[in-house]
């Protein structure tokens, strides 16, 4: 398929979809958060984090040993994470355990993660 395909051969304007998409379009400020949100999720290493922390809070040193990486490289991924509401963290004693910090969250990376697999089965 030529790349010409995909594009309109006329120049029409729907202008009720085009107001209804519109009425319906978040603020920039909204649209800026949730970009940075789908940015932080764009890195395998907190794709190996979020999906770590699916079932239980875990703490830094058992995330380390998961992902075999430092405590400080966790750390930073975590840090990061924790900007973009994503996981928050609890102290108990001299241990730092971390969630997801709702359930969008973890609804969000699971529906991403089945189509990611069942993608996977059609192409095999």
């Amino acid at each position: 398929m030529s790349r010409n395909e995909f594009i309109c051969d006329c120049n029409c304007i729907h202008e009720e979809q085009v107001e209804k998409t519109l009425a319906r379009m978040p603020d920039a400020e909204t649209l800026d958060r949730l970009a940075a949100f789908y940015k932080m999720i764009g890195d395998s290493t907190r794709c190996k984090i979020l999906f770590a922390l699916l079932e239980q809070p875990m703490c830094v040193c058992d995330l380390a040993n998961v992902l075999s990486m430092t405590k400080s490289a966790v750390s930073h991924q975590l840090s990061k994470m924790r900007g973009c509401s994503m996981i928050t963290c609890e102290k108990r004693g001299k241990e730092v355990y971390y969630r997801l910090d709702d359930h969008h969250v973890s609804t969000i990376f699971e529906l991403s993660l089945t189509h990611i697999c069942h993608r996977k089965e059609e192409e095999a």
